[in-house]
Formats: C-alpha cells, sequence, structure tokens
C-alpha cells in the first residue's frame, strides 16, 4: 500500500508542536493535525542518545494515544497513523536537550565552534487502527567552523535556539556560513529524518 498523500482516506496526526517538523512533513506532501503531548521529558532518562529519543518518542505517543481516547473523536473505523518523534544533540560524548538559559546556549554553541557534533532523531509510527508500532532513529554528523562571537550573541538575542537541542539550528542564515560539513541530512537535524519517517509510515500501511 502506498503511503498516504495529501487526498488519501488515512488520517496523519503529528505528535508534535515543533514547527520545523510540522514543515517537513508539509513539504513531504501530507496533510495532517497536530498533537501534542504534555509530559515531563526530563523524568525519562537513558544513557544512551538513542535510547533516550526512542523512549521519548514512545512517552509522546502515549500520552497522545492516551489524550485522543479521554476524548472520544476518532472514528472507529477510521486509519489514524500518529508520527511522534524526538531530537538531542551528542557533544564530546555528552547528551545535549533544550538549553535551560541563554548561559547553557551560550556556552552549546561556543563549543560547536570549530568543532563537531551529532544530532539523534526517533521518529515513531504507530496505526492506531491495527496496532502497528514501530520506532528507529537516525544520526548526523555536523563539522562546524570557528563561529564568532558576535554570531553568537545575535543568536541568543534572537532566542530560536532556547527551544531547540542543543541550541542547534544548522538551517539558520547566521549558522549556515559556519557549517563545513554534514554527514546525513538537514531534515533530520531539524527533528524529521524524511527518508526514516517515509519508511515506517509505508510499514505502518503494509499491514
Amino acid at each position: 500500500m502506498e503511503a498516504p498523500t495529501a487526498n488519501s482516506p488515512v488520517k496523519i496526526i503529528l505528535g508534535s508542536s515543533s514547527i520545523a517538523r510540522r514543515d517537513i512533513l508539509a513539504k513531504m506532501g501530507y496533510e495532517f493535525t497536530v498533537a501534542s503531548a504534555d509530559i515531563d521529558e526530563k523524568s525519562i532518562r537513558k544513557e544512551q542518545p538513542e535510547e533516550l529519543v526512542m523512549a521519548l518518542a514512545e512517552a509522546k505517543a502515549d500520552a497522545i494515544i492516551a489524550k485522543l481516547r479521554a476524548e472520544n473523536n476518532q472514528e472507529k473505523d477510521a486509519e489514524v497513523i500518529l508520527v511522534a518523534a524526538d531530537t538531542v544533540v551528542v557533544y564530546e560524548g555528552a547528551i545535549r536537550e533544550k538549553p535551560s538559559n541563554e548561559e547553557e546556549a551560550r556556552q552549546f554553541l561556543k563549543g560547536y565552534s570549530g568543532s563537531h557534533a551529532a544530532t539523534v532523531s526517533s521518529v515513531l509510527v504507530t496505526n492506531l487502527k491495527t496496532g502497528f508500532r514501530k520506532v528507529d532513529f537516525d544520526r548526523v554528523e555536523i563539522y562546524f567552523r570557528e563561529i564568532h562571537d558576535e554570531v553568537i550573541e545575535k543568536l541568543i538575542e534572537e532566542g530560536h535556539v532556547l527551544r531547540v537541542a542543543g541550541g542547534l539550528i544548522i538551517e539558520h542564515h547566521l549558522v549556515l556560513p559556519y557549517v563545513k560539513k554534514v554527514v546525513g541530512t538537514t531534515d533530520s537535524v531539524m527533528g524529521l529524518p524524511k527518508a526514516l519517517t517515509e519508511r515506517l509510515m509505508k510499514e505502518a500501511l503494509a499491514l
């Protein structure tokens, strides 16, 4: 079975409030609604970044499914695909989530200067009708040139870096000139790897 398109009867729910993930899924040609999970992400801890992002995606999906069932607003016969995701940055072996304040964001960005980091992004797809559920992850390596302090301060002042994992937005016009090399895809760094999402959605509809 083909993955759902804009004209498909299959309903898609993106379980994320991330604007970047919304943009990516829309550019992939899908129509979808958005639901966000109200969970305490800090209460879920894993030593390995791959395990952490997959556990967080699971928790987000569980919370959204529970909310949908409580609201009882899903048609019983409708095929509904829920897409949940999570992303962290890995720098010198340490897991970085969203900066807790401006100073931490500043430290994160200065660390990337002339160095490298990785992003690990999970995607979990659930077919609410069949019960199919599968999660996987994608890793991207990013290498940076020296980032000028004034650029870092502009990013802090703007504020967007405070709302993303590791304070890292490689597609930002201020950051892009300092990105030397990306081993992987930008969409994965932004939080929703397209190829992985497509594969899991097709698997969810193949039953």
